[in-house]
């Protein structure tokens, strides 16, 4: 019914031609359909995970502990997943305008000693413990985003097999 709403709000502004601009209704509209979709996606898969790159964070973290149990070069992928995943906490972090690398070892510390759910504060670059700062993210949305980037760095190393194996034949 919003939809229908959005689009009776467009055709009224274009025929008065006062209110709102049609791309700024369409703006709403997309975030009224964003929202209504992660509504959607709790109801049907209800796990959250901390946001605020905290999920993140505490993965990359577990991986670059698991990456120093394992010799030779069989530790590299571990260690640039883990250097992947910090991207998203990192970007927080300047945003904010916060110094990156002294907010990112405080924040490394804080999984360092056990908390998984420590992350960024988006509007003062804090490190808080997002459980209790109420920032959470869809387990769902988390997973196939995980699932998107692994499936694009296999494609891409494909591609870059397939180059650099012309290259070897010419």
């Amino acid at each position: 019914w919003y939809q229908r709403r959005v689009r009776e709000a467009v055709v009224s502004t274009q025929s008065t031609g006062r209110g709102a601009s049609k791309d700024v209704l369409m703006e709403v509209e997309r975030n009224l359909q964003d929202a209504m979709n992660v509504a959607r996606n709790v109801l049907l898969d209800p796990f959250l995970v901390p946001g605020g790159g905290a999920a993140e964070a505490a993965l990359a973290y577990r991986l670059i502990e698991k990456s120093k149990t394992i010799q030779g070069v069989g530790q590299w992928p571990y260690r640039a997943v883990a250097e992947a995943l910090k991207v998203i906490p990192k970007t927080l972090m300047q945003n904010c305008g916060v110094n990156t690398i002294r907010t990112m070892t405080n924040l490394t510390a804080k999984h360092a000693t056990g908390g998984t759910s420590w992350g960024v504060d988006g509007d003062t670059g804090d490190i808080v413990d997002m459980k209790t700062f109420g920032i959470w993210d869809t387990l769902q949305v988390k997973c196939q985003v995980m699932k998107t980037a692994i499936e694009t760095a296999i494609l891409l190393l494909r591609i870059d097999d397939i180059v650099s194996g012309v290259k070897k034949m010419s």
